[in-house]
């Protein structure tokens, strides 16, 4: 049921979808100024205020969604080059020495199951309710926000 909301969230709403008052440029200010995990939904409080019907539940999701898709890209970015850093690392690494490649790759993994599971949980309080949409999206983007952001930091060697 949960994947079901899920990717109903993901499919474009007529008229509304192009009609959003989206800019990321909120949350980039933000990021650039050191803010951390305060700029996840800078830019979804923007677009929700500027969008008319904004405050609906397609607005609200619409809007949390763009933003959600802006720091899932910039997670798969930071994910691929730590990643590849590590790879790098590890092929120097003496052969006793863990995989760190791996060990991100498995976290990663498991990460992700805690997100929906996190984020199917936050939807369940809704009891069924139109709610559940934007607390879903909601979710999601501050799990992904914090998780690019812990990557980032964890950028060992560099």
């Amino acid at each position: 049921m949960k994947g079901l909301i899920a990717a109903l969230l993901l499919l474009p709403v007529p008229g509304m979808a192009q009609d959003l008052a989206f800019d990321i440029a909120p949350v980039e200010a933000c990021i650039r100024a050191g803010g951390g995990e305060t700029c996840a939904g800078k830019a979804t409080e923007r677009c929700i205020e500027a969008t008319p019907g904004g405050y609906t539940t397609i607005g609200m999701s619409g809007c949390t969604d763009r933003e959600r898709a802006h720091w899932d890209g910039w997670l798969n970015t930071v994910y691929q080059q730590l990643y590849a850093t590590l790879a790098a690392q590890d092929a120097q690494a003496p052969s006793y020495a863990p995989k760190q490649a791996e060990a991100l790759r498995e976290m990663q993994r498991a990460w992700i199951g805690y997100r929906d599971t996190k984020c199917g949980y936050e939807a369940s309080q809704w009891g069924g309710g139109t709610g559940a949409g934007p607390a879903t999206v909601n979710c999601l983007l501050h799990e992904t926000a914090r998780q690019m952001l812990y990557l980032q930091s964890s950028r060992l060697g560099e």
